[in-house]
């Protein structure tokens, strides 16, 4: 009866570690996750920048002998851009920290068949 009991208790252990083992696990694959989409967020956004970068130096140099009135409206129009590139951002930032969390926070455990 005892032999029976202690194999129970050595089966609970072993069921305790493998389930720490899968949420540290976890943990470790959400950091990863997490790293890799700022990275990729980061690539993007330069990406964008250099686009408008590139695009803001030719409108300048078409316009050559442009008045300040013209230029007043395409730093407004740029300013507008990127204002609403921001508030784009902003806005899916929930979005994307909701879904890495139900990710993590749905972390299914498979029992040991017997």
């Amino acid at each position: 009866m005892e032999v029976q009991g202690h194999d129970g208790i050595q089966k609970l252990l072993a069921a305790e570690q493998e389930a720490q083992r899968v949420v540290s696990e976890a943990r470790k694959q959400k950091g990863e996750r997490l790293r890799t989409a700022k990275a990729e967020a980061e690539r993007d956004i330069a990406s964008f920048r250099a686009d408008c970068e590139a695009e803001f130096q030719k409108k300048i140099s078409a316009g050559g002998d442009s008045s300040s009135a013209q230029f007043s409206d395409m730093l407004k129009s740029t300013d507008g851009d990127v204002a609403k590139v921001k508030k784009d951002t902003s806005s899916l930032k929930g979005k994307v920290t909701e879904a890495l969390v139900a990710a993590v926070l749905d972390v299914k455990l498979a029992t040991q068949g017997q």
